[in-house]
């Protein structure tokens, strides 16, 4: 008998169940048909534009005084970060520019390459001049900064000019 009771209790809990189930699904469906009406949607309207026009006195009070914190905490502020990122995007068109004027320079390099080496026979590696880009530069020096004592990178070729030059 014991487990006669037992299933009881688990029927009379889903029978529980099964009634709140009903309930929220009944409660939904009439929530849903008046959300969705427009009786609703003006009404919603009306409540919000009145509380926009109640607290934008308060907004900007907060505002001005969120400002006027952070710029004692030499922090930035909402205008700053969006100047920033306005010349962000400035910077990274113009480097999407670049980036294709370099595409085009380089494949026009390409073409003509190609063609003059139609032309001539290609010379053997070790009888070819090194180009521009092919000559490495020399290695920057560190010199210490002459007022405070940290070291300063000098590149050599500036250095021998400013010896020889002046």
């Amino acid at each position: 008998m014991s487990e006669e009771q037992g299933e009881k209790r688990l029927d009379s809990t889903e029978q529980f169940r099964e009634i709140r189930d009903t309930y929220m699904d009944v409660w939904a469906k009439a929530m849903g048909e008046l959300v969705n009406t427009e009786a609703y949607a003006k009404q919603s309207g009306a409540t919000l534009d009145a509380y926009l026009a109640a607290s934008q006195p308060f907004r900007a009070s907060l505002e001005k005084a969120m400002v006027n914190a952070l710029q004692q905490f030499s922090m930035p502020t909402r205008p700053d970060f969006i100047s920033l990122a306005e010349r962000l995007t400035n910077l990274e068109m113009r480097l999407d520019d670049m980036d294709a004027k370099l595409d085009r320079i380089e494949s026009a390099v390409t073409k003509s390459a190609a063609s003059s080496s139609n032309s001539e026979a290609p010379k053997p590696v070790a009888e070819r001049e090194p180009s521009a880009h092919q000559i490495p530069e020399p290695a920057a020096k560190v010199e210490p900064a002459p007022s405070t004592g940290a070291p300063r990178a000098t590149h050599a070729s500036r250095k021998s000019k400013k010896k020889g030059g002046r």
